[in-house]
C-alpha cells in the first residue's frame, strides 16, 4: 500500500508539472473588424461626397475647384501673378472661421500664426494653406477625413463632421528671412 501511495505521488508530480498548452479560440473571424470598418468608411465617404456635391450644385455662382487631396475650394479673393506660397518651415499668419456643413459657425480665429508642417493643424487646412498666396481669401469644404475625422477636436467639433472653412492668408515669412 505504501508503494502505491509513492507511485501516485510521483505520477501527480510528473503530470502536475507539465506546462499548460495554449488553447485555440473557439471561432476565428480573420479580418472581419477591418472589413466592417472599411465598409463603414466607404459609406461615410460616399455620404459626405454626395452632401458636398449638393452644396456645390446649389451654388453655381461659385467656381469650385476639386483639390488633388480630396477637398473642394473656391477663391473669394484671388491674387494674380507670381507671388510666394507657403513651404515647409515658413511662418504664415492667417485668419479663419470654421462652420459646419449647414453654415453654423464653430470657430472664428484672427491672426493665427503657424509654422508650416512643424506644428499641429488639421490636414485639410494645412494642405489648403499651401495653395494660397498672401492676401488671398479662400473657402474650403473639407470632408471629415480631411478635417478632424473620427475623433473630433474634443471641444466643439464632433465625430465625422465635414467642415466649411474660410481662410484669409495675411502674410508669409519665409524660413530663410
Amino acid at each position: 500500500m505504501k508503494n502505491l501511495h509513492i507511485i501516485i505521488i510521483v505520477m501527480l508530480l510528473c503530470f502536475g508539472c507539465k506546462s499548460p498548452e495554449a488553447r485555440m479560440p473557439e471561432s476565428v473571424q480573420s479580418g472581419s473588424f477591418l472589413k466592417e470598418s472599411a465598409e463603414r468608411n466607404k459609406k461615410l465617404n460616399e455620404k459626405e461626397k454626395n452632401l458636398i456635391q449638393s452644396i456645390i450644385k446649389n451654388n453655381p455662382d461659385k467656381n469650385y475647384i476639386a483639390s488633388e487631396s480630396g477637398f473642394w475650394y473656391y477663391y473669394n479673393t484671388k491674387v494674380e501673378g507670381d507671388t510666394i506660397q507657403p513651404e515647409f518651415g515658413d511662418i504664415v499668419d492667417f485668419d479663419y472661421n470654421i462652420s459646419d456643413i449647414n453654415g453654423n459657425e464653430i470657430y472664428d480665429v484672427e491672426n493665427r500664426t503657424y509654422v508650416m508642417d512643424k506644428q499641429e493643424l488639421f490636414t485639410g487646412l494645412r494642405e489648403g494653406l499651401k495653395l494660397m498666396k498672401p492676401e488671398e481669401s479662400v473657402t474650403f469644404i473639407f470632408p471629415s477625413q480631411k478635417a478632424y475625422g473620427y475623433y473630433g477636436d474634443d471641444k466643439k467639433i464632433g465625430t465625422n463632421i465635414p467642415l466649411i472653412c474660410e481662410v484669409t492668408l495675411n502674410t508669409i515669412t519665409q524660413e530663410n528671412d
